[in-house]
């Protein structure tokens, strides 16, 4: 997956700046072409003819090698990479890069990069742990930036804990992954519903679920991770989105997210049906805050709510593919059958309230897959992040056939 592939290394002022030339020399390998760009602090740990030797390129490090007119072009060499890697990346590094501080050349050429950055941290545990450092990170990630989670061990200090720079063979293994699972939604347009709806009584209080909208966020950047443009509708949730091909659109009721999914789903080649939309709404709203002291017993009537799995079904083409979601108390798979059935998807993803970590609220997910064809895949109980890998796999198999 690496060969041929131009891969920027930023090197920084780093302890771990040694660990530098075990991934150039893994790039190398795997038939990959390595430009290092370097820090001026992190040439106090790893010399820059080292560096050299391994890439078989100069390393670049100032703006002007010479006093003869030259320089070295930050943006001819954003426009070359294939991706751009930072490792070791300092909290300092971070910092600028997270706030557009280009007072050296790796910071110029990561602001001038349209191919994949990827971010490997180094530092002490307390500098990690940080809430600046978190806050840069965090807003790197808002970028579109993939951030390779430091591990845990001894660290130069000689204290324990989060912060060592992820080993060479892990973070190549990271960078082959990306390459290898990039064509798989490539070109392709998904449509995702994520989060609860919320049905007003009166103006402060509303009918709901306990939806976090996190697997359906987790659904949209693995799409986009793939190569997809993603457009997400996400009921009333606190999830921030990171990728740049992901579209989003907020809504708060069920109504509301009908109208959008009707609206956007003619135009994608698929739709991820993951939010927990109310079934129900109250007939009438309250203009002004119902008091308890002068209604005493409230009683509320309630109407349906439009089924969006179902419309959606019954206007869905030949060419596109339709997932829906299930999340059941009591004789789940045959009220998943039915819904599989009934709404036409071409598979459902089930999971139960009687499985331990899966559901609402919960960072993890324990699911089954179920198609058509009587077919039925069971998962263990996994991060929602990688369940979200595991349904976007199958759904790229899906639309392949249909292709």
């Amino acid at each position: 997956m690496l060969k041929g592939k131009h891969i920027i290394l930023g090197i920084t002022g780093s302890i771990a700046a040694y660990k530098a030339a075990y991934l150039i020399r893994g790039f190398v390998k795997k038939g990959a072409e390595v430009q290092v760009v370097i820090t001026p602090a992190g040439k106090e740990f790893i010399t820059p003819i080292t560096l050299s030797a391994l890439s078989s390129n100069p390393v670049i490090s100032d703006f002007f090698s010479n006093r003869d007119g030259t320089w070295h072009s930050h943006v001819d060499l954003g426009l070359w990479a294939d991706a751009m890697l930072v490792a070791p990346a300092t909290a300092s590094t971070i910092g600028k890069m997270a706030n557009g501080i280009a007072d050296n050349m790796l910071v110029t050429t990561y602001l001038s990069c349209k191919a994949p950055v990827f971010v490997a941290p180094a530092m002490d545990l307390d500098m990690f742990a940080h809430p600046t450092t978190q806050q840069n990170l965090e807003r790197l990630r808002s970028f579109g930036n993939r951030i390779i989670e430091p591990a845990t061990g001894e660290l130069a200090s000689h204290l324990v804990g989060k912060g060592r720079m992820e080993e060479p063979d892990k973070i190549i293994a990271v960078l082959e992954d990306f390459f290898s699972r990039k064509q798989m939604l490539e070109g392709k347009k998904i449509l995702i519903t994520a989060g609860p709806t919320y049905e007003k009584i009166d103006p402060v209080r509303f009918i709901g679920n306990y939806s976090s909208g996190k697997m359906g966020f987790a659904l949209a950047e693995a799409c986009a991770e793939h190569g997809a443009e993603v457009t997400l509708i996400a009921g009333p949730v606190s999830l921030q989105v990171h990728h740049p091909r992901i579209r989003r659109i907020d809504v708060e009721s069920a109504n509301e997210m009908y109208e959008a999914a009707m609206q956007e789903f003619p135009s994608v080649d698929a739709g991820i049906l993951c939010a927990a939309v109310a079934d129900y709404r109250p007939e009438t709203r309250a203009q002004e805050k119902i008091k308890h002291e002068k209604e005493g017993e409230l009683m509320l009537h309630l109407v349906a709510n439009p089924d969006i799995a179902a419309s959606l079904g019954a206007i869905k083409q030949d060419k596109q593919t339709l997932v829906g979601f299930a999340l059941e108390t009591n004789d789940e798979s045959r009220h998943a059958t039915e819904k599989l059935e009934r709404k036409n998807l071409d598979f459902i993803v089930l999971n139960s309230l009687r499985d331990k970590g899966a559901g609402f609220r919960c960072d993890t997910n324990k699911i089954s897959i179920l198609f058509r064809n009587g077919e039925r895949k069971d998962y263990p109980l996994k991060d929602k992040s990688e369940v979200a890998e595991d349904i976007v796999e199958q759904l790229s198999e899906l639309i392949k056939t249909k292709a």
